[in-house]
């Protein structure tokens, strides 16, 4: 299946795509991912990971990006022979319902499996293609989810998760919020974390003065660190202002800021006129090395208004770091308040900051908390536990559907 780079393209399948076999000679589950765009976030790196991991004959993927792609990002460009573009770059309204059908006829997949709303008319598509599975996960916030949604997204919604063989969401929290929503049992929806590569995301000492010296970043400092895209969502800028209250209680610390976002220009304003983070911010863009930056930091910290699932406090806690967290979503479900990391209010740089201090003052608090941590991805958020629970939901619903004779254990 060649890449489709506009609408003005075919989607013309390969022969070969539809003859590849498994070892055993059966053919591999196919599996069509709908995302709305492809960039550098979560969930994204969430549809990577279960194409790389759930491979080896066993299944094919594509991913259908309804509005595009960012094409300069490394990681995408290797795999541009496996993306198809369904609509425009743009955020205005798009009927894309029967462009999805035609790409999932030419792809023939046995699995459809969309993500949020900006995938979910991919659920309808698939039933006028007759996809025999369709599964919708939700694994997000948006700002305008916060007062609750819109009566035409809460409608469709239902509709939608009518319509679909299984709904999950990755966290407890936003099961209830959209089990509320779109007016469902909360057991209605499931749950499947994510996960992370516990190998890949390890504690690593001799990167960290290796990397602190590349940032030139003293030894001795505080290192405070967020890896996110530069999204207003994220709110950066009250880790900026709980870094100056240390740095105005004689704490020698410095942030480092990992990622990429419209935000980039607003939040340099906002440390170039602060005198007491002169010197102290280093912006290191989008990094394909995230477990290096993130064994140079002594505690992480997460701000956001709202969230998900955050696929970065599971790769700060697998690094053996300590996690600053706001009390919103699903940190509530990863962060342990006092035993892997602290917990404080959307926005509060105040009490943000009271606790970075007493961390900054307690060394062997912050390596418990870190440890802590690694011990609770290993045992509740590995990768291969995710995978695991991923690959039981499409053969067991492949099986339901007669695609698969039986599921195999």
């Amino acid at each position: 299946m060649k890449a489709v780079a506009s609408t003005e393209n075919s989607t013309a399948i390969s022969p070969a795509a539809r003859e590849t076999r498994t070892s055993d000679g059966a053919a591999p589950l196919r599996v069509l991912h709908v995302i709305d765009r492809l960039d550098m976030g979560g969930t994204e790196y969430v549809i990577l990971k279960v194409m790389a991991g759930l491979g080896g004959g066993e299944f094919e993927h594509r991913v259908c990006a309804a509005r595009g792609y960012n094409e300069s990002l490394p990681h995408l460009q290797k795999m541009r022979d496996q993306i198809v573009v369904a609509g425009r770059n743009e955020a205005k309204f798009q009927l894309l319902l029967f462009r999805l059908a035609g790409i999932m006829r030419e792809f023939r997949p046995h699995i459809v499996h969309s993500r949020n709303w900006g995938g979910i008319e991919a659920i309808p598509a698939a039933r006028l293609a007759g996809v025999p599975v369709a599964i919708h996960s939700e694994h997000g916030y948006i700002p305008d989810m916060a007062a609750g949604l819109p009566m035409r997204q809460r409608i469709i919604r239902r509709g939608a998760y009518a319509m679909a063989d299984a709904v999950f969401c990755v966290t407890e929290e936003l099961r209830n919020f959209h089990a509320r929503q779109a007016w469902l049992a909360p057991e209605r929806i499931q749950v499947l974390h994510n996960g992370v590569d516990t190998e890949r995301y390890s504690p690593q000492p001799a990167l960290r003065l290796a990397v602190r010296e590349r940032l030139q970043i003293p030894a001795g400092s505080l290192v405070l660190g967020i890896v996110s895209r530069l999204v207003p969502i994220k709110d950066h800028a009250t880790l900026f202002r709980a870094a100056e209250h240390l740095a105005a209680h004689k704490i020698d610390v410095r942030v480092v800021v990992a990622g990429t976002g419209p935000e980039r220009e607003r939040l340099d304003a906002v440390v170039n006129a602060s005198a007491a983070l002169a010197g102290r911010v280093s912006f290191v863009g989008a990094s394909e090395n995230v477990p290096e930056i993130l064994n140079a930091l002594d505690i992480f910290v997460l701000p956001s208004l709202m969230e998900g699932m955050s696929n970065t406090i599971l790769e700060a806690m697998s690094c053996g770091l300590p996690v600053a967290a706001t009390r919103v979503g699903g940190n509530l479900e990863l962060v342990q308040e006092g035993r892997t990391g602290v917990l404080f209010a959307p926005g509060d740089d105040g009490q943000l900051a009271a606790e970075l201090e007493l961390l900054a003052a307690n060394e062997e608090l912050r390596r418990n908390y870190g440890a802590a941590g690694r011990r609770r991805v290993l045992e509740d958020f590995s990768l291969d536990k995710m995978l695991a629970g991923y690959r039981k939901l499409y053969r067991d619903l492949a099986a339901r559907k007669g695609v698969l004779k039986e599921a195999r254990a």
